[in-house]
């Protein structure tokens, strides 16, 4: 499997990284500053392209069999909300452009509902300052839905993953869709290790083509 992934140097998108290497895929990274990555491996290949051009991702991705996207704007970005819907897009662009049929993007938890109408996002309890970069994940996430060519997947995880927590590869979690997936304790968490493994897993074997789904123990 030909392996495309963009945002390796990012929390999310360097523990996918390192869940590839692991497991001995073959992977490629878009970076528009390859010096930023630390890893080497016979199995990596680095490209320098900017991902959300999508001419340039085009000629990047071309010939391969799925682009994982882990994207980020830059939660410190005065327009995050803007730059990370308009680059999402780009990015949706340049896959089709390219002829890649699977996309499958790393998005948020805050889309995801707490009882019916109601999404985690709207909530009193929802942290003010990752309300901006919710809501545009939220946003792009209703733009995937009415795409009809290619075979996306979008994965929110956990309302609790975040770098506070310890680093742990359990190699476990359960699935859900729409609504928080929550432990015996009623605590809706994953780790970004497992959340790597999930989407790796996704990746390999397919089971939520033009689907968003979620994550947690």
């Amino acid at each position: 499997m030909k392996i495309a992934l963009i945002g390796a140097t990012g929390f999310v998108g360097g523990a996918v990284l390192n869940e590839l290497l692991t497991r001995g895929e073959a992977v490629t990274v878009i970076l528009r500053n390859p010096s930023k990555l630390t890893i080497n491996s016979e199995k990596l290949h680095v490209v320098k392209a900017d991902a959300v051009n999508a001419e340039e991702l085009a000629e990047a991705v071309k010939g391969y069999d799925v682009v994982i996207s882990a994207y980020n704007a830059g939660w410190t970005n005065p327009n995050f909300y803007e730059d990370f819907l308009n680059g999402s897009k780009a990015i949706q662009e340049g896959v089709k452009k390219a002829g890649v049929k699977r996309l499958l993007v790393i998005g948020g938890a805050g889309s995801l509902y707490v009882k019916e109408g109601v999404q985690l996002v709207d909530t009193p309890e929802f942290p003010d300052d990752w309300k901006t970069g919710a809501k545009a994940a939220r946003d792009y996430l209703n733009v995937l839905k009415e795409e009809k060519d290619l075979d996306w997947t979008f994965l929110s995880p956990a309302p609790e993953m975040h770098q506070g927590l310890p680093r742990e590869r359990k190699g476990t979690y359960r699935t859900g869709t729409d609504y928080p997936v929550a432990d015996e304790n009623g605590r809706a968490w994953i780790t970004v290790d497992d959340l790597a493994v999930a989407i790796v897993d996704e990746t390999i074997n397919p089971k939520h083509l033009k689907q968003r789904f979620t994550v947690g123990y």
